[in-house]
């Protein structure tokens, strides 16, 4: 069996490991250019690989291909591909097939991050044999070759659910949806959130389904969808109290068939009502997975955060500077704000998805004291915003952004990173875009 893998990241090298193993044919070629440590393992493991092309005769003769998530559809090597009748998968589909162990897959537009960290972290300690991959961390297929554990949490993007045929979770979370990436699904909203509800299409009823029972996009999908797998909704409003988890005078209540966890929302490490709700769908796997009480609470009360998402650097005279870099669409941005306590300094700009931020609108006027934009075209953001906020500043560089920022803060302010838009204007990608922001205040 001929296996070839497009895209040479951490995805397609992990997976030409797991096929040489399994004994395929590999041969992994990239568009762009290969990382040189990537290229130092396929080389060691005798893989053929090329960058920097696509040489057609040696793709076209694939049995299987991978294909790396960053990849469209449209481009003009998967056309080919599917125009042959070859099959696309994603990593996760073809990983899946080589591993015994339990599967929990988190998706969602925000949150997933912070809940596949949180989750992890709360199996972990409960004493299970548990890895973490997906979007996140050493790629699954890699860990499947090289590890043993019994079980994985999987943070899932859209498109690595696209390219998903028989793999299911048997626990399946879905944080919440808005629109994100709809520049991969041809400016439609539905195929969006028919791509994020993939992750519970071969789910049976042994599996369960954990999901934001306020969300409207979910609530309206559901509505006109039957899913085979058991519902476990979560909210902040709604009285949930069989198989659920609710709000009630300052406590988070989750019932898991028919066992009551009770914890005070106060003792979380995560602040925010969207940090609640990732809390309780972490606390609804590892009630499935029969952890302690105990273990459950002690986790949420000593988790430390994921980097990127609304992360605190530093407090420099009186004033506390949080990196939210993560944040590259409106309704990240929208639970940042919501989150902030003190007269905000917002951090915003970079390559515009087709952003509508009339929804941040109330809470900038409440909140926000200035604006400071960072990127090559602001000119939506000062559309937008010019009439809201007395100040608004334009920058071209973080260290710029930052020093404007610090004379604009006062004592009891914050200063907040949370942009809004992707970050390949001035990026290699968010995590340089967080880390040049944290730099930049070390600096200070």
């Amino acid at each position: 069996m001929r296996l070839v893998v497009l895209g040479g990241g951490e995805s397609g090298v992990g997976t030409a490991i797991l096929g040489k193993q399994k004994g395929y044919d590999v041969f992994v070629s990239d568009y762009g250019k290969i990382k040189d440590s990537y290229k130092e393992v396929l080389t060691n493991n005798e893989i053929i690989w090329e960058d920097e092309k696509h040489t057609e005769a040696l793709i076209l003769n694939a049995d299987v291909v991978m294909k790396s998530p960053g990849i469209p559809e449209k481009a003009p090597i998967v056309k080919k591909l599917i125009e042959k009748g070859i099959s696309v998968i994603s990593e996760i589909e073809f990983a899946a097939q080589f591993t015994e162990a339990l599967t929990i897959g988190i998706t969602g537009s925000n949150g997933k991050t912070t809940t596949s960290l949180l989750t992890y972290h709360v199996l972990k300690q409960g004493g299970l044999n548990v890895g973490l991959a997906g979007n996140i961390g050493k790629s699954f297929a890699w860990q499947v070759a090289e590890n043993k554990h019994d079980v994985y949490v999987l943070e899932l993007s859209s498109f690595q659910l696209d390219g998903i045929i028989n793999y299911k979770p048997h626990i399946a979370i879905i944080t919440n949806i808005s629109p994100d990436h709809l520049d991969r699904y041809n400016y439609d909203y539905n195929l969006y959130i028919a791509s994020k509800f993939r992750i519970t299409k071969n789910q049976t009823e042994a599996d369960y389904l954990i999901y934001d029972y306020e969300d409207e996009a979910i609530q309206n999908w559901l509505s006109k969808n039957t899913i085979k797998a058991n519902k476990v909704p979560f909210s902040l409003s709604e009285k949930l109290e069989n198989n659920g988890a609710f709000l009630e005078d300052d406590k988070f209540n989750s019932t898991i068939n028919k066992e009551l966890f009770t914890m005070q929302i106060n003792e979380l490490a995560l602040e925010g009502k969207h940090n609640i709700k990732n809390a309780m769908a972490a606390t609804a796997v590892a009630q499935l997975l029969n952890i302690r009480k105990q273990t459950i609470r002690e986790s949420l009360t000593n988790f430390q955060g994921a980097e990127h998402r609304l992360e605190k650097v530093l407090k420099i005279q009186g004033v506390q500077y949080i990196n939210d870099s993560k944040a590259t669409n409106v309704n990240s941005v929208f639970y940042a704000l919501d989150s902030m306590t003190t007269p905000t300094v917002w951090i915003v700009g970079g390559i515009d998805k087709g952003n509508d931020y009339d929804e941040l609108m109330p809470l900038v006027r409440e909140k926000v004291k200035a604006i400071v934009c960072i990127g090559v075209d602001n000119a939506k953001i000062c559309d937008v915003f010019n009439n809201v906020v007395d100040i608004m500043v334009e920058t071209t560089s973080m260290s710029e952004a930052v020093q404007i920022a610090k004379r604009l803060a006062e004592k009891g302010d914050t200063v907040l990173l949370s942009p809004a838009c992707a970050s390949f204007d001035l990026y290699e990608n968010y995590e340089d875009r967080g880390n040049q922001f944290k730099q930049a205040i070390y600096n200070l």
